[in-house]
């Protein structure tokens, strides 16, 4: 009951701040991730443990600030998630400045695959996909514990346009068959989910347990796979959904050598903007036989 009134509060407050200006609003949620900086202690090792890992040729101290930056950002895509769910589609509409060919799914045969990584503000690629092009998108979502915040998360997501949502484990065939219907897939391919189905793939040089499944279903499915990568620009100039052009050679029918060329791909991406990738997850948790944690 408490966790329940909480999540009500939240969402209540979330509602208030959306009325804010962006500048205001940036203001408060970067003083809100750094008071997560002090608190979410077990958090923040986790990420400067993962930058340790992925940046060795930084200093200690850049590391600290490329974090501390990170929690900044953590903070902003918080409370800036009140405007995604409550700020009518004008606002967001000039919130968002949207670059490359969003609308390669209308305009293809083959159904597409939109991969998102895990930067921080990957939340607003839902509406430039809703208001910016017309095919209905299917997404694998991982139901939170608070059963408000959960439904609130979803109302958010499916406020504009035709959508679906599947739990990740009602398995992969409700997916295959909206793709059928006519649907994009939304997937996130970058995260720890365990040995089934994955390999060891390098990542910024460490052994990351990496799904294959996306290249494999793209392949499967004759799919086209289109990158969106989310930025937060600073201040109050809002943000910058990227529509990629479609990694050249992916999928190729080999699922291992397509993981290897996503991370260098991922890569890449992530060294433009290193503070804006989700460096508080533990992506390298699940460790080859007999190795120990890194965490």
């Amino acid at each position: 009951m408490a966790g329940r009134l909480l999540a009500r509060l939240l969402i209540g407050l979330l509602w208030l701040l959306h009325w804010l200006p962006l500048p205001l609003l940036v203001a408060l949620g970067r003083g809100l991730g750094a008071l997560l900086w002090l608190l979410a202690r077990s958090r923040r090792r986790i990420a400067l443990r993962n930058l340790e890992l992925c940046f060795p040729e930084l200093s200690p101290t850049e590391r600290e600030a490329l974090a501390r930056e990170h929690f900044a950002l953590m903070g902003r895509s918080f409370l800036e998630r009140g405007l995604l769910w409550f700020a009518p589609e004008q606002r967001l509409l000039r919130l968002m400045k949207v670059e490359g060919d969003i609308g390669l799914a209308d305009r293809s045969e083959q159904p597409v695959m939109w991969l998102l990584p895990h930067f921080v503000g990957l939340e607003w690629a839902a509406p430039a996909l809703m208001l910016k092009q017309g095919t209905p998108a299917v997404d694998v979502y991982q139901a939170q514990s608070n059963e408000v915040f959960d439904q609130q998360m979803l109302a958010g997501r499916a406020r504009f346009g035709k959508n679906a949502f599947v739990d990740r484990h009602d398995g992969i065939r409700p997916v295959l068959r909206y793709i059928k219907q006519g649907y994009g897939f939304v997937n996130a391919p970058d995260m720890d989910f365990g040995e089934k189905d994955s390999a060891f793939v390098p990542f910024f040089g460490v052994p990351a347990c990496t799904l294959l499944a996306p290249a494999r279903m793209a392949d499967s499915q004759k799919m086209i796979v289109q990158p969106l990568v989310v930025t937060m620009l600073p201040g109050g100039q809002g943000f910058r959904v990227e529509a990629c052009d479609p990694i050249p050679g992916y999928p190729s029918g080999d699922a291992l050598a397509d993981a290897h060329r996503l991370h260098a791909w991922l890569e890449q991406k992530i060294r433009a903007n290193p503070a804006q990738y989700l460096w508080v997850h533990k992506r390298f948790k699940t460790r080859p036989a007999g190795e120990p944690s890194l965490y």
